[in-house]
């Protein structure tokens, strides 16, 4: 509960310091980046609260429904599909709803569908207001490129990321990798079908794309977010333990997903029901207020 206090306190200061630069520079634009797994997605939801008490109109935009259909996504030196790459994002397409939506037209969003590869639209329309804030949130959102059409001035930068600030003794630390793949793998497997070994073998791709295409960037943040609670781990093994253990031993993905069942046998269980509705965590493990 603590954790949980501590980070809704975080989210209020930031969300009162975009409100006082709304008010004396004329921010429209917040900027929410970080790399997979870091609750992205819940902070946004959160902050939008915050803003509210601050007076402000927050509007929520997800860069992942500005991805372009699968088959034009760009690939790797390996012949992949490059996910992590900007330029899966329309950029042109994105840029021109964003300017349309300062200008204060009415813009109707797509919506990706992970399991098609296919943009739809589902007749959600956005349409900012005199006291209106747009939140765009996703792994490019620090990208210089991303926003260039819009002035510097008028945006706030926020980067979220978790920074896990717990070890198992003194002497060996915990990668905050571990706690964003333990999070991916849980999420992927049950909101978007993977298995943990699908997870596990893209992992490596996506560490290679954060490196190229947001921890350059995240020193233009305005505000830092560390999203890592205390708690977690023991949250998330009852999760994580059963799809860890489908991952078979001839599988290349099996000194894995054992390396990460060993790891978290050192963490007693969390009931499930004892997280708050409105916990971070719940982008991951489901259950929560938030709809996704």
């Amino acid at each position: 509960m603590v954790s949980e206090a501590i980070q809704e306190k975080r989210v209020a200061s930031i969300a009162e310091k975009i409100a006082k630069r709304y008010n004396h520079e004329g921010i429209r634009v917040v900027l929410i980046s970080g790399p997979s797994s870091s609750g992205k997605t819940t902070f946004c939801k959160r902050l939008q609260i915050q803003l509210i008490t601050n007076f402000l109109h927050p509007l929520g935009i997800s860069l992942d429904d500005y991805y372009v259909n699968r088959e034009n996504t760009p690939r790797d030196e390996n012949g992949n599909y490059d996910f992590e790459s900007l330029y899966s994002i329309d950029l042109p397409y994105f840029k021109n709803d964003l300017q349309r939506l300062i200008n204060g037209e009415e813009v109707e969003l797509p919506s990706y569908n992970f399991g098609t590869g296919k943009r739809e639209y589902k007749g959600k329309k956005l349409k900012m207001q005199q006291n209106s804030v747009l939140l765009l949130e996703g792994i490019h959102g620090l990208n210089p490129e991303l926003t260039d059409n819009i002035p510097q001035e008028r945006i706030f930068r926020v980067y979220v990321s978790a920074l896990t600030t717990i070890s198992l003794d003194g002497h060996n630390w915990i990668p905050t990798t571990d706690n964003r793949l333990l999070r991916r793998i849980v999420r992927d497997y049950q909101f978007r079908g993977y298995t943990a070994k699908q997870t596990i073998s893209m992992w490596p791709s996506v560490r290679r794309g954060e490196d190229k295409w947001i921890f350059p960037y995240q020193e233009n943040a305005d505000q830092m977010f560390n999203s890592a609670m205390i708690y977690e781990f023991a949250a998330l093994r009852r999760y994580a333990e059963p799809i860890l253990n489908e991952v078979l031993e001839v599988e290349e993905e099996y000194a894995e997903a054992y390396r990460l069942l060993r790891f978290l046998k050192y963490f007693n269980y969390i009931p499930e029901d004892e997280l708050p509705r409105t916990s971070l965590l719940r982008e991951f493990l489901g259950g929560g207020n938030f709809s996704y």
